[in-house]
């Protein structure tokens, strides 16, 4: 696919790069890797975004692939304001390919995560905003979309390497049957499909975009689930 020429995969640079702010993650050092972060991050993550987008089109054509931070790529500096670890930065890459015109975390999507030495991947919604929590629970206990969500989660569950996430609560809420054949899914406060594994050969070639897609591909009814009944 020529919108998919201009990536070539991350480098090993990219990996060492996160491992190395791990242990020195302060701006003095930040500073002074800045060309790296240019060229072996963010220079490949953009072609990332451009190529994997082009992809994800094909299943899921709102796809929002903008290759900018605060966009489809999430930026590397910790809000510290409000947190008690004093780091400046994140120690991974976050990219977010989301579905529609609504903003980028009120939308289901496809979220891709660097964090050395992990990959990991995931279809859905990490969260609800509240107003969609509701919609959510009424969707999972409704005759036909519930049934319709189980039987998608239980096609999931048959898929090695894939696990469901986004419970949060201890009790079905309030006004709901804890005796409901999908009262443990009334426990989530998001829900997707993740997939982690070591860093795969791929990540350092263009067969990246065929190995995050084929897993992506996987979750894409639950995804399109979501964005039927809850958003």
């Amino acid at each position: 696919m020529p919108e998919e020429s201009g990536f070539k995969g991350f480098s090993t640079k990219t990996v060492a790069f996160f491992r190395d702010l791990a242990s020195h993650n302060n701006r003095i050092w930040f500073e002074r890797n800045r060309d790296i972060y240019e060229t072996q991050v963010m220079g490949p993550a953009k072609a990332f975004v451009t190529a994997m987008g082009a992809r994800l089109r094909s299943v899921a054509p709102q796809i929002v692939a903008v290759p900018k931070i605060n966009k489809s790529i999430f930026r590397i500096n910790r809000d510290t304001r409000f947190s008690l670890d004093p780091s400046p930065y994140k120690t991974n890459l976050g990219i977010y390919f989301w579905d529609g015109m609504k903003p980028r975390m009120e939308s289901s999507g496809f979220y891709f995560h660097l964090e050395p030495p992990d990959l990991m991947l995931g279809a859905g919604m990490y969260m609800f905003p509240d107003a969609m929590l509701e919609r959510y629970r009424r969707a999972v206990v409704h005759p036909k979309q519930g049934k319709d969500l189980a039987a998608i989660i239980h096609s999931l569950s048959g898929v090695k390497g894939i696990e469901l996430g986004g419970k949060h609560y201890k009790r079905v809420p309030a006004g709901y049957d804890s005796g409901h054949p999908n009262a443990p899914l009334l426990l989530h406060k998001g829900l997707y499909a993740g997939f982690e594994s070591l860093i795969p050969e791929e990540f350092y070639s263009e067969a990246l975009i065929d190995y995050c897609f084929e897993r992506f591909r996987l979750a894409v009814p639950l995804h399109q689930w979501i964005m039927g009944v809850v958003t």
